[in-house]
């Protein structure tokens, strides 16, 4: 049986940056539960669906994800098209497992349709790579925002030994204590840190600095948007060639 339940990235913003597949489906969507943060013109893209802001907004009021498990059953049963339109992939930090067993639990075929992930499309922005030999052989994605608030558990001190690039979604509202639990567990206070906010958007802000100098730039700034947060020694001025961003961390900070 053919799906007609699908989970989509809607990718970082831009919606330059959909997928085909992901496009020719919004414009047969009839139903599209989408997040907050899903840009109005990708929404545009589909004119013949209702959608339905299921959205997950840290500091503001969100949908429960059992309600949301719960009205994509409901709408899967109502034999239409429907898309449940995630930012970004649904596979990372996208709560799609949860969704995928309430699918499974009601006998619902679905299927995944990938997006771009802002850190790849945070690191084509800043044109730096954040992996490059003997700088950086890994990357790790981690959340800044744990399920009940605050930071989630993470093994601090294996993250500050592994020597690659961290890219750190949801950390604008946790960064200072990011800052302190890495720098206490080893990481060097003067490591590369960047702060993007609302990646590939119009309004998309990059701020340079160093990981000990991040949290007092950041809470002088009103962040309104998500800001992903990418630390590492590839992104420093040895990362890359360009003299224009040597100067930059030379002077610690700068906003784009």
């Amino acid at each position: 049986m053919a799906p007609r339940v699908f989970l989509v990235g809607a990718g970082p913003g831009d919606p330059e940056l959909l997928t085909l597949r992901a496009a020719r489906l919004l414009e047969a969507a009839e139903i599209i539960l989408h997040d907050s943060l899903v840009d109005p013109r990708i929404l545009a893209m589909a004119p013949n669906a209702e959608c339905i802001d299921v959205g997950k907004r840290c500091g503001k009021r969100s949908t429960a994800q059992t309600t949301i498990n719960g009205l994509l059953v409901d709408c899967a049963r109502t034999g239409q098209i429907v898309i449940r339109l995630k930012g970004g992939d649904p596979m990372i930090f996208g709560r799609a497992m949860e969704e995928m067993q309430a699918l499974e639990a009601a006998n619902i075929v679905y299927e995944i349709i990938p997006g771009v992930t802002a850190a790849a499309a945070a690191a084509a922005s800043l044109k730096i790579s954040l992996t490059q030999r003997q700088k950086a052989r890994s990357l790790h994605f981690l959340t800044g925002h744990g399920a009940e608030g605050g930071l989630p558990a993470q093994d601090w001190a294996a993250l500050a030994r592994a020597g690659g690039t961290l890219a750190i979604y949801m950390g604008g509202q946790t960064v200072a204590g990011l800052a302190a639990h890495f720098i206490e567990a080893g990481l060097p206070p003067e490591t590369p840190a960047i702060a993007v906010e609302n990646v590939s958007l119009p309004g998309e802000r990059k701020i340079f600095a160093t990981m000990a100098t991040l949290p007092g730039i950041l809470d002088k700034m009103i962040i309104d948007g998500p800001v992903l947060l990418l630390v590492g020694q590839a992104l420093g001025p040895g990362g890359q060639k360009s003299v224009e961003r040597s100067a930059i961390f030379s002077n610690i900070t700068h906003f784009a």
